[in-house]
């Protein structure tokens, strides 16, 4: 048992994030590229998490965790090793550890499929920061909430991480990242007419590929053949036209030319290596073409396994019809109901007078 005494919980803070998806220009926001682009669009369902404020000398533990979707608890103990699936999750409270004189029970929970490969592990580390920060005096705002996430990922845990899904979970909506030097970026927001909008929402599908998304040798002979060309290297270069080529779209309201630019990006993953757009992507993407899709975009880096961004025609019923055409193409797909989200990572206290942060 955590508890060591009856208390009543001091304060009870909930956050959320969004999760990325269609982000063309990925894989210029990278250490190798040096500079880049990107384009994506934030959406929900995606990381949620609560924090139950206790009295430090009310726990045995100052820090438990329960990951929901695995149905897991965990004690934080300093020099004790963590689980490598909540290394994550230890990391960030390590970067932000709550006040000593409070203990904390923080619960994590996404609808998101792990190894979705829509920057479900940046919309967690988003949501659980924004959490821990609203046990600080000052808040910080979302850069500062993005890079926070970011310096989780590559410092404390030594992983390969672009800075896009980061900056993504923390503002939400429809994005244009500027990265003028690694890691340092821009984010200019778009500001679209509601019926872009609505019309964008109502077309937009995300088809998880029935397995998940893990880093391979795939992903490590791409990074070592760009390191060799560098900034300048041709292939990022088709990449980085294709974020600038989406928010153009996007701005004129042509969502045929938005999903000409995701079918290039795609294109442009798929000459990266062969490898990075799967079977299993290729074959969905077909099923889409035949039923009038105008783009599609395979999400994150590519690889085995993830996800698969596709932008349905006008045609009433097109994106059911679609739905339907690929269960039955391939079982294994699965179309996950999306929504565009218009802010990012938050945090707020469900009781008292404290509002939305």
């Amino acid at each position: 048992m955590d508890t060591v005494a009856t208390a009543t919980p001091q304060r009870i803070i909930r956050a959320a994030a969004p999760i990325r998806i269609c982000d063309t220009g990925g894989w210029s926001d990278t250490w190798f590229a040096g500079h880049g682009t990107v384009f994506n669009i934030a959406v929900t369902p995606g990381a949620e998490v609560a924090i139950v404020v206790y009295p430090r000398a009310a726990r045995r533990a100052q820090v438990v965790l329960h990951a929901e979707n695995y149905g897991e608890r965990l004690a934080l103990v300093p020099g004790q090793a963590v689980p490598p699936s909540h290394r994550l999750l230890a990391a960030a409270v390590s970067e932000l550890p709550p006040p000593e004189d409070i203990a904390v029970e923080v619960s994590i929970y996404s609808e998101v499929p792990a190894g979705c490969s829509t920057g479900t592990s940046a919309a967690v580390c988003v949501a659980l920061l924004a959490a821990l920060d609203r046990l600080t005096p000052g808040q910080m705002t979302a850069h500062e909430l993005a890079y926070a996430a970011h310096r989780v990922e590559t410092h404390r845990l030594g992983l390969q991480s672009g800075i896009q899904d980061q900056l993504c979970a923390a503002y939400g909506g429809v994005n244009f990242i500027e990265m003028f030097a690694y890691p340092h970026a821009s984010v200019s927001q778009l500001r679209l007419p509601e019926a872009t909008l609505w019309e964008l929402e109502h077309r937009l599908m995300l088809v998880y590929l029935g397995r998940t998304h893990s880093s391979s040798a795939v992903h490590e002979m791409v990074i070592t053949g760009l390191e060799a060309e560098g900034a300048g290297s041709p292939r990022l270069e088709r990449l980085r036209r294709t974020a600038h080529s989406s928010r153009d779209a996007l701005y004129a309201g042509d969502l045929a030319a938005l999903g000409a630019s995701m079918s290039e990006c795609t294109a442009g993953q798929a000459d990266l290596h062969p490898g990075l757009v799967s079977q299993d992507a290729w074959r969905a993407i077909e099923v889409a073409r035949r039923h009038g899709a105008l783009g599609w975009k395979v999400n994150g880096a590519g690889g085995e396994g993830g996800s698969l961004t596709i932008l349905c025609g006008e045609a009433p019923g097109s994106m059911r019809l679609l739905a339907a055409a690929l269960a039955a193409a391939d079982p294994r797909l699965r179309t996950i109901p999306i929504r565009l989200c218009p802010w990012g990572g938050r945090a707020w206290e469900t009781t008292g007078k404290a509002g939305m942060r």
